[in-house]
């Protein structure tokens, strides 16, 4: 992250949506657990970081990590999911404001294949 180079609204080339988990009533007195979308249509520029494979259950499984670049939105939380097309990406830290200056987001997000 400390390479740090402005983004041109060219780069921001891939329409993404935030996604948020919430509970809802099952009408038995339980919840269920749904997607709900925060905001969609927020064009965004993704980047691939570092991918790794492991076996778990005797299965392999990949986590490629990504960093997900979009313009400043003061209300964005770490709980949230951000999906493009099919894939989702959980984000895995705070949102960093690059240079603080309030222009962009950047979003450490790891996607499970």
């Amino acid at each position: 992250m400390a390479d740090y180079k402005p983004t041109s609204p060219g780069e921001l080339d891939k329409l993404i949506n935030l996604v948020a988990t919430t509970k809802v009533g099952d009408g038995m007195g339980g919840f269920t657990e749904t997607d709900t979308t925060v905001a969609s249509n927020i064009w965004a520029a993704i980047w691939p970081v570092s991918g790794k494979e492991q076996i778990q259950n005797m299965q392999n499984v990949g986590t490629i990590t990504h960093r997900i670049r979009l313009r400043y939105r003061s209300v964005l939380r770490s709980s949230w999911r951000v999906k493009y097309g099919d894939r989702y990406f959980a984000i895995v830290s705070p949102p960093i404001d690059p240079n603080e200056g309030h222009e962009f987001l950047d979003l450490l997000c790891k996607e499970s294949v």
